[in-house]
């Protein structure tokens, strides 16, 4: 099981960890022109997309669970046609939300309240960025299906290519032609395209031989509501989460442009913190579908056993990197001095993140490729309304420490809460059992 989590996780691993090393140089890249507004305004505009994209990622997670099973059970026209539905999905979700783009950014904004001039950047980057939205949305479900069905350098291919032209685009359009904030949307926009359009290829050599197109693969409009409602849990549970990050964000910018350049520059560490353990997460949502569409308890076990053995390594490993190297890395992305010595203030709090996330990234995992989705929604409601938000009312006196105190405490909560429904189901026999 160690030989099988690890074909399926380093690739996944070097997957995950391109997107926060885009988020590096976007920081890199900006944080070294004469102004932090730009940077702050990247933050804000990338914050609002995590959340309207991000809103709809059961377009990922569902779609490696529900295709893990079906590859459990070795079910050829399940495969495909769970695919054709759930694309066909993303790219109606996709046009929707450039039809309604205008206003979605304009409450995003005025939730997150920064400053009038990082307002102005973030809108004029937001209104670039959302042409990618059927393409981002297309890519959450090639990536599901990819890692469903076992193929995970697929994904990796997919997507060092297109982040490694998005950061080529980056320092052409930003440091060569001037373009600032606006450059970085533009530059994602074409790089989102060209991902979409690698993965497409990826996925017509990987989809079982001797199937031909035929009507009942689009299936019926109960199909795809029945789709939409294994996978509606996941939505409100992501909603949740990325809301307490824009909550988070906006916080940090009520306190000024400093510290929210700061907070940015920090939160795109916790972004290669969690990418990185998902690779062990995302390998277990495979092998826990496949575990569950074969009923192999025993299988069940042995992956959960590997996955948390490996993800605790890996959380020691990013300790170790951040309290050596932190300050370092800091200074390699911003060269504003005082975004970089109120960075530094705040890194303590990043040594912590590790060992605080690594247990809800793992059970998250668990739970996606179990399909036991309504649990991960319950959790979330209650770590964010029950634990974070009164810890953050608590701790305001704190300043931006309360700030990071209240992240750390929603990321235990997920993980006492997760872990006592992963005891109880498996004292209980439930993680087999029909729903």
């Amino acid at each position: 099981m160690d030989q099988r989590l690890w074909a399926l996780a380093w690739p996944l691993m070097l997957t995950n960890l391109t997107v926060p090393l885009l988020g590096l140089v976007d920081t890199a890249v900006l944080g070294h022109l004469e102004s932090p507004q730009y940077l702050g305004a990247v933050a804000v505009g990338a914050n609002l997309f995590s959340i309207l994209y991000w809103t709809f990622g059961f377009m990922r997670m569902g779609t490696t669970g529900l295709s893990a099973q079906a590859w459990g059970k070795r079910d050829e026209f399940a495969q495909i046609a769970l695919l054709l539905r759930s694309i066909i999905l993303a790219t109606a979700i996709g046009l929707l939300l450039i039809a309604f783009h205008k206003p979605l950014i304009s409450i995003g904004l005025t939730l997150m309240n920064p400053s009038e001039r990082v307002a102005e950047l973030a809108a004029d980057y937001a209104a670039i960025r959302i042409w990618s939205a059927p393409a981002v949305l297309c890519q959450y479900t090639l990536v599901g299906w990819l890692i469903g069905t076992q193929f995970p350098r697929a994904p990796m291919i997919m997507l060092i290519v297109a982040n490694s032209l998005n950061i080529l685009l980056d320092m052409l359009f930003v440091t060569v032609l001037g373009w600032n904030s606006q450059g970085v949307a533009v530059a994602t926009v074409i790089a989102e395209y060209s991902a979409a359009a690698i993965g497409f290829r990826l996925v017509l050599l990987r989809l079982p031989a001797g199937h031909s197109f035929s009507r009942a693969l689009l299936g019926q409009l109960a199909d795809y509501l029945r789709i939409l409602q294994v996978n509606r849990y996941i939505m409100v549970r992501t909603i949740a989460l990325l809301l307490v990050l824009a909550f988070f964000t906006a916080q940090g910018a009520r306190q000024g442009d400093t510290i929210l350049a700061a907070n940015a520059v920090l939160l795109t560490f916790l972004l290669v913190i969690s990418n990185g353990l998902d690779g062990f997460a995302n390998a277990a949502e495979a092998l826990i579908g496949e575990a569950v569409g074969k009923g192999s308890r025993r299988q069940f076990r042995v992956v959960v056993r590997t996955a948390l053995r490996w993800s605790l390594w890996g959380s020691v490993l990013f300790t170790i990197a951040f309290v050596l190297g932190g300050r370092f890395l800091i200074s390699l992305l911003t060269g504003i001095e005082e975004v970089r010595m109120t960075a530094w203030q705040y890194l303590p709090w990043l040594w912590m993140l590790p060992f605080a996330a690594v247990w809800g990234y793992l059970l998250d995992g668990v739970f996606i490729g179990a399909t036991r989705t309504r649990d991960m929604q319950n959790t979330m409601l209650f770590s964010a309304l029950i634990i974070f938000l009164p810890v953050w009312w608590l701790t305001t006196g704190w300043g931006n420490h309360g700030l990071w105190f209240s992240l750390i405490s929603l990321m235990l909560a997920r993980a006492v809460t997760m872990g006592w429904l992963f005891l109880s189901h498996t004292r209980h026999g439930r993680w087999f059992d029909a729903r």
